[in-house]
């Protein structure tokens, strides 16, 4: 009996840069099984990811593009869908589904869109927001299967759009890369951080969905209480020059550090004390999974999926967005009592481990490529 060819799977994503969207494709690439799996990467923009994908032996392509929608690029993906042999084209996020649906569409090739947080979020105009939610009802009708990473993800799609099917697959963590038990380089000497601090990480892109400035106002309130803290703030943005600019006029860069990137994800988290995402939105946060994952107690804003990933007092502790009071006093809490923080601790690993394993995703996902590869 011939023996079953691979199943060609295109994975494509908007950008280069480390997000949760991309953190997510590195972990699914790495873990889908190769003996029935051949996989090809496209990114709309360079950066850190292409460079982790070519060091894994992954084929990975850049096709720049900066906007959804870019009729430009769009012969040009079509070209190389239709070059590689691609069976199923998997898009993560709306700008890659927008840059390759038609393509994919036009050679009669399978779509799995995953929706790593809906581009119709708070704060956007009311016209925009309409043009995106209009956008988003179009292209999630156009694909073969949606991919939801939360409960709440799926829920608002269904409220926007009416008619709305996608399956629910939550995100996962690499435990072998994100192991609290691991050993890791000493980061926090590296950064010079007095013994006796505190650390506070956090690792995210400095955008407006992230609001790193209200976590600089809180910052300050918490140095007012309990002053032998530091904060580590991890990342790049539009928003990186404005928490620059606030920690100094908070008089507060002292006990703040600024760091670009960085690929050693775990070691950073291994430094830390206490991890905080104060969020604005959110589909399914992987920072959170990862801080959970390394052991660390984590606060977070209580919106959307995150709320699915954390349990308030359970596992983490959930405070209201863009509510810079609430966060610094769940700051000051851990950071005077201990007890609670290593119970936390405790419980966040056991969730990770027995529910987010990135093992288990990958299975479900798996699932739907031999779905849509039969039909």
């Amino acid at each position: 009996m011939a023996q079953q060819r691979k199943i060609r799977v295109l994975e494509t994503i908007r950008q280069g840069k480390i997000g949760g969207g991309e953190s997510h494709v590195l972990d699914l690439v790495a873990s889908l099984d190769k003996t029935q799996f051949e996989v090809v990467v496209l990114s709309f923009t360079d950066g850190p990811m292409v460079a982790a994908l070519q060091a894994m032996d992954i084929p990975v392509t850049v096709i720049n593009s900066h906007k959804a929608f870019d009729l430009s690029v769009w012969k040009k993906v079509k070209k190389f869908i239709r070059s590689h042999q691609i069976d199923i084209v998997h898009a993560h996020g709306t700008r890659a589904n927008t840059n390759i649906l038609w393509a994919a569409r036009s050679l009669g090739i399978p779509v799995v869109y995953t929706i790593h947080g809906w581009s119709f979020h708070e704060g956007l105009h009311p016209l925009a927001k309409r043009a995106r939610v209009a956008a988003e009802k179009f292209i999630t009708r156009m694909v073969q299967h949606n991919i939801c990473v939360s409960d709440s993800n799926r829920n608002t799609g269904q409220k926007a759009f009416g008619a709305f099917r996608a399956t629910v697959i939550r995100n996962g963590v690499n435990l072998d890369k994100f192991n609290a038990d691991g050993i890791y380089p000493d980061v926090k000497t590296a950064y010079g951080i007095p013994v006796d601090h505190v650390v506070i990480v956090y690792i995210a892109r400095m955008t407006l969905q992230k609001d790193p400035v209200n976590m600089l106002q809180a910052f300050a309130q918490v140095l007012t209480q309990v002053p032998k803290v530091t904060l580590l703030m991890v990342g790049e943005g539009e928003l990186k020059q404005a928490a620059e600019d606030t920690a100094r006029e908070l008089g507060i860069t002292e006990h703040v550090i600024f760091d670009r990137f960085r690929q050693d994800v775990p070691a950073v988290l291994n430094a830390a004390d206490i991890y905080c995402l104060p969020s604005l939105w959110e589909g399914f946060p992987i920072g959170v999974l990862e801080a959970m994952a390394m052991g660390k107690a984590v606060i977070a804003s209580d919106v959307d999926g995150t709320r699915e990933a954390l349990t308030h007092e359970e596992n983490g502790l959930l405070i209201p967005a863009s509510n810079p009071d609430a966060l610094a006093a769940a700051i000051v809490r851990l950071v005077k009592d201990p007890t609670l923080r290593k119970r936390l601790q405790f419980s966040a690993v056991t969730a990770v481990r027995t529910r987010y394993n990135v093992a288990a995703v990958t299975k479900k996902i798996e699932a739907v490529y031999h779905q849509l590869f039969k039909s």
